[in-house]
């Protein structure tokens, strides 16, 4: 597993403070990050792979800064975006996983075989030719995952990858996250996602409000919001 490391992280939007003082190190296999809205936690999962920089600290993955070498530190670290909408680029299902090798030197060969690979997977071979707009919500976001599964990060963030679905897909989409073999960190307001999870941290006013096993962190969690 990747060691995740906050160090003394902190971040602000003008005069809001969103993180105070955040100190982290994360090796588990599967962790759960969660917290009312406007918490932070989001912003915490964004900068694990550079999509945000923090204003004070650092954040490293394996020793490698993510806000100085974010292309170094993403090419090991993906992330799953809540609206699927926003990752999927490509007119077709097939296209889209392809399009996300375009930079990495493989052979026409090797790009076909992983994305029959992912299709195959994830319950998307029948639809490899279909519009990937057009998918259900639970298969957009079959696809997003796919996609960032192709380039076989080692680590994968999913930032409430079941928010926007009904309990069906919510459902398959867990499935399909707990069946991967990387690392994977979820933030997620579903709660029942994270009871194989083997680490959980509660994330209040921008602070580790508590950080331990599901069981004991989500009834933490349920009391800090009454």
């Amino acid at each position: 597993m990747s060691e995740i490391v906050f160090d003394s992280v902190g971040h602000h939007f003008g005069d809001r403070k969103v993180l105070r003082n955040i100190d982290l190190r994360i090796c588990e296999r599967r962790v759960g990050i969660i917290g009312s809205n406007g918490s932070g936690k989001s912003t915490l999962a964004r900068m694990i792979n550079g999509l945000l920089r923090p204003t004070s600290g650092t954040v490293t993955v394996d020793g490698v800064d993510a806000a100085r070498q974010g292309a170094q530190v993403r090419r090991k670290v993906g992330f799953v975006f809540t609206d699927p909408d926003t990752q999927i680029v490509m007119p077709t299902v097939s296209e889209d996983l392809a399009f996300s090798l375009r930079r990495t030197g493989l052979s026409k060969q090797e790009v076909a075989a992983r994305v029959e690979e992912v299709l195959g997977r994830f319950g998307l071979a029948e639809h490899a030719e279909h519009p990937s707009h057009l998918l259900s919500g639970g298969q957009k976001q079959l696809l997003a995952i796919g996609a960032v599964l192709i380039r076989r990060p080692e680590v994968i963030i999913a930032d409430e990858p079941t928010t926007l679905l009904d309990l069906r897909n919510a459902r398959v989409v867990a499935a399909a996250l707990d069946s991967v073999d990387q690392q994977v960190i979820v933030v997620t307001h579903q709660l029942s996602l994270l009871e194989s999870f083997e680490r959980v941290i509660v994330i209040d006013d921008g602070a580790v409000a508590f950080d331990g096993i599901p069981s004991d962190a989500v009834p933490a969690y349920r009391a800090s919001v009454g």
